[in-house]
């Protein structure tokens, strides 16, 4: 049976299970152990136990679970209403007003937390009511925080970041710092944009109740010294090489629970909500690490990845156009898949690929955090759209229509990053020593 039928028939099971309600982790594993059985002639069963127990034992992976925590904590803490009352006064002056605090705050705690659904949720229970008691336009206030909430994996700390460095094998350490410029650089595309449709509308942003001098801005500030001290602790530490992204995690948690405890929001309640939040999330993700991880191993047996990875190279396909085939097939894949998912589940298959191209893997891992961004605000299963259709009660079309902007200016930050791939290896040239 040649390759391309053998691709078919584990496409065609992997569509039946995931159609079927199955657990992503489960399909991973079963189709893993199909492919094993149906065609090689390798133990599938000593492998499997192998595979699962060495991509659970991984070290980097003990990042995540306290990147997880220390986001849950501030999730449900006040750290998010003290910053939406230091970034007000900044904004204000700037037209579109106080949208700007979407797409700075969701900034802001992208950095102290790592996931796309909690940036969202975060600041979109503070911003939403305030905007629409205020008098701003609600589909703009909606895809704003939208398209914004996505910084959180973006951004450093990045769950997904995390992920991929593990599936490909790349410095998580570097990974954290190529993340910094693409995210402003996507906060400046969001700001402009919003910018550019306050001027076309003036009619649909309220006028400024009164002007806030400097001295009253510099006060609202203090609200923001506690939140900023947590990202200097955690993102610091990384770039200065005094901690590792584990040790740094710890140093977020820490300061996730100081803060909380001297801001008086931190209870019993809270805290076990917090602690279960990170076990549930981090339980999930690193299921269906195993399975991909097995899945992975049993491609690898198939032969699948090096057919794939040679026909790519006989097709003759430039890196751009690879880059471009790639782009839409996560986009296609963000409309059924959660992020990680995405992640888990093509690693094995498009690595090799990219490889072949001669792609850099630390730039690769940029885009595909992009391209995951992207499918955070597709339907149906965007999950920021999820978030965003609970916080507004808006039906889930409403919210993507309103997020498309948005989604556009992603893609616009694909191709700049394909045109000026310094933007991504700035940073870590500078912080890392080669190799």
């Amino acid at each position: 049976m040649d390759m391309l039928t053998i691709s078919m028939v584990l496409l065609a099971v992997l569509a039946v299970l995931l159609v079927g309600g199955m657990w992503i982790a489960l399909t991973l594993l079963g189709v893993g152990l199909f492919a094993m059985v149906a065609f090689t002639n390798s133990p599938a069963d000593a492998l499997m136990a192998t595979t699962v127990w060495g991509s659970s034992a991984s070290w980097s992976l003990t990042a995540l679970p306290l990147f997880i925590w220390m986001g849950e904590i501030l999730f449900r803490t006040r750290v998010s209403e003290d910053m939406f009352r230091g970034l007000a006064p900044w904004v204000e002056p700037l037209p579109g007003r106080l949208m700007h605090t979407n797409v700075v705050g969701c900034g802001i705690f992208a950095a102290i937390s790592g996931s796309s659904a909690a940036t969202a949720a975060t600041i979109g229970r503070i911003t939403i009511p305030e905007l629409k008691k205020r008098g701003y336009d609600e589909a703009m206030a909606v895809g704003s925080l939208a398209g914004a909430g996505t910084l959180g994996l973006l951004i450093p700390p990045s769950i997904i970041m995390i992920v991929y460095g593990v599936a490909a094998d790349v410095s998580i350490a570097r990974l954290f710092v190529a993340g910094v410029l693409p995210g402003i650089m996507l906060m400046v595309l969001f700001s402009g944009y919003i910018i550019v449709w306050a001027l076309l509308n003036p009619d649909k942003t309220p006028k400024r109740e009164r002007t806030t001098t400097l001295g009253e801005k510099f006060y609202a500030a203090r609200f923001l010294i506690p939140t900023i001290l947590l990202i200097a602790a955690v993102i610091g530490s990384i770039y200065a090489g005094i901690a590792t992204p584990t040790e740094a995690a710890v140093l977020g948690v820490v300061g996730s629970l100081v803060l909380s405890v001297v801001g008086g929001s931190l209870n019993w309640g809270n805290f076990g909500a917090s602690v279960m939040g990170a076990m549930k999330t981090s339980c999930m993700i690193a299921f269906i690490l195993t399975g991909a991880a097995f899945l992975t191993v049993a491609m690898g047996f198939t032969g699948i990845p090096r057919a794939m990875a040679a026909w790519i190279g006989e097709q003759g396909f430039k890196p751009w156009q690879l880059i471009a085939v790639l782009t839409v097939l996560f986009i296609i894949l963000g409309c059924f898949l959660d992020g990680i998912s995405m992640v888990v589940l093509t690693a094995s298959v498009i690595l090799p690929s990219v490889k072949a191209a001669g792609i850099d893997l630390l730039w690769f891992g940029i885009f595909v955090v992009l391209v995951v961004e992207m499918a955070q605000i597709t339907p149906p299963v965007g999950f920021n759209l999820f978030v965003l259709q609970g916080l507004t009660g808006r039906n889930m079309f409403y919210v993507a229509n309103a997020a498309l902007p948005f989604f556009v200016l992603m893609t616009i930050a694909v191709a700049i990053l394909w045109i000026f791939p310094e933007i991504v290896h700035f940073l870590p040239g500078r912080m890392f020593k080669p190799g």
